[in-house]
C-alpha cells in the first residue's frame, strides 16, 4: 500500500484519504491527506475507493494536510485513479 493513494478507516479518528507513506501495525503515516468527514454518492468506504463520489457538492472533505499519522487504522483501501480524481476534486470544506 505504500506510495499509493488510499482510504484509511480508523477505529476512532474517522476516515482519511491520502498517500500511504508507511505503516507500522495500526499506525499509518499519510501525506497529502484529507479527512473525509461526510460524503454522499457512495454507499461505503469501499465504493468510495472504487468509484469516488457521485455527489461531490454534498461532501465534506477537509483541507489537505501535508503529513499526518493516524494511530488506529482498521482498514486501508487502495483507490482507483477515478476515485482519487473524484476525491481530490471535492471542494474544501471549511468554516
Amino acid at each position: 500500500m505504500e506510495n499509493r493513494y488510499c482510504i484509511v478507516r480508523c477505529e476512532n479518528a474517522g476516515v482519511f484519504a491520502g498517500i500511504v507513506k508507511e505503516r507500522n501495525g495500526r499506525e499509518v503515516t499519510l501525506t497529502d491527506c484529507r479527512r473525509l468527514w461526510y460524503w454522499e454518492g457512495a454507499a461505503s468506504c469501499s465504493q468510495l475507493a472504487v468509484d469516488g463520489t457521485k455527489n461531490p457538492k454534498n461532501c465534506k472533505f477537509t483541507v489537505a494536510v501535508p503529513e499526518m499519522i493516524v494511530l488506529d487504522a482498521i482498514e486501508i483501501i487502495p483507490c482507483t485513479q477515478d476515485a482519487e480524481k473524484s476525491i481530490r476534486g471535492v471542494s474544501i470544506w471549511k468554516i
